[in-house]
């Protein structure tokens, strides 16, 4: 069991070093179901394993010029804060229901990883607006602090898209928003969790391993391809979580519902500020009259 639990910990590691994010998606199945460890002090423990992986992937990335240090440090401040919040709030959380909202997490994130790149996405870098930087670091931080996931799909996307950052830099840039917060999220969790430091060491060692492997990858492997491997991979992890979870009982509890509230009301509100994007008008572009001939 223990071979199985590194191998499959030096995946965790590889899927940081290329896509900059899934680590925690894998951590925290691998830490319930094969290491046999409770919900939140899985949680708990994946977030540490994903923190240090981070940062060792992050070595390799920087060297190449791959990070955006201003960007990733703001969008990392804020999404420290709400990470800290959402690791204090799990604390009052029944486990099946994190768990629950985890699946639903892995499911809408490889939702995300296998949709088309839109056409006509920008390639020239700018700032993001600090704004926006300021609530999507809340969100995604207080996403990490609360089911443990590190949320490197979540900021890809938002680096790659909002500010216009090319692929291989969102993926450098998210690796020290991922470490940030991270360790925000596990400071939230200490307070009422303890975590098994042989386990968490020996995972943390083998996904290490694997980032800088990832790392090494990055750019030679076709990104595409790879994206829709692992988001079909996460769709199969995904339902397997929550097929586990379909407890009767669970539908009952208060905080199931406040959880999927939730998560219901930030899907439309993204929906809706999609739609209002496309719907601006375009301007239209100027005809230039041609001139009277002589």
């Amino acid at each position: 069991m223990t071979a199985l639990i590194v191998a499959v910990s030096l995946l965790i590691g590889v899927s940081l070093g290329i896509l900059g994010g899934g680590g925690s998606i894998l951590t925290v199945p691998i830490l319930v179901y094969l290491a046999g460890q409770d919900t939140k002090e899985a949680i708990a423990t994946s977030l540490f394993v994903v923190g240090v992986t981070s940062l060792a992937a992050l070595i390799p990335h920087a060297r190449a010029h791959r990070v955006r240090w201003r960007t990733g440090l703001l969008f990392g401040a804020f999404s420290m804060a709400g990470a800290y919040a959402g690791g204090r709030l799990a604390e009052y959380i029944p486990g099946t229901v994190l768990l629950v909202a985890f699946a639903l997490m892995m499911l809408a994130t490889a939702f995300a990883m296998l949709r088309k790149p839109r056409k006509g996405a920008r390639k020239a870098h700018r700032d993001l607006p600090v704004k926006h930087i300021a609530v999507e670091g809340l969100v995604v931080g207080a996403v990490t602090g609360l089911v443990g996931s590190g949320g490197g799909f979540l900021v890809v996307p938002a680096l790659a898209i909002l500010g216009g950052l090319p692929m291989g830099i969102a993926v450098g840039t998210s690796l020290l928003v991922i470490a940030m917060k991270s360790f925000a999220g596990l400071a939230g969790h200490l307070s009422g969790v303890s975590i098994d430091w042989g386990v968490a060491l020996t995972v943390t060692v083998a996904a290490v391993i694997g980032s800088l492997i990832g790392a090494r990858l990055a750019g030679r492997i076709p990104q595409d391809a790879l994206r829709k491997a692992f988001g079909w991979f996460v769709v199969i992890m995904g339902v397997f979580v929550l097929a586990q979870q379909l407890d009767p009982g669970l539908w009952t509890h208060p905080a199931t519902w406040a959880v999927l509230g939730g998560a219901a009301s930030v899907a439309v509100t993204v929906r809706l500020r999609r739609r209002s994007r496309t719907a601006r008008p375009q301007p239209v572009p100027r005809v230039r009259q041609d001139a009277t001939p002589r």
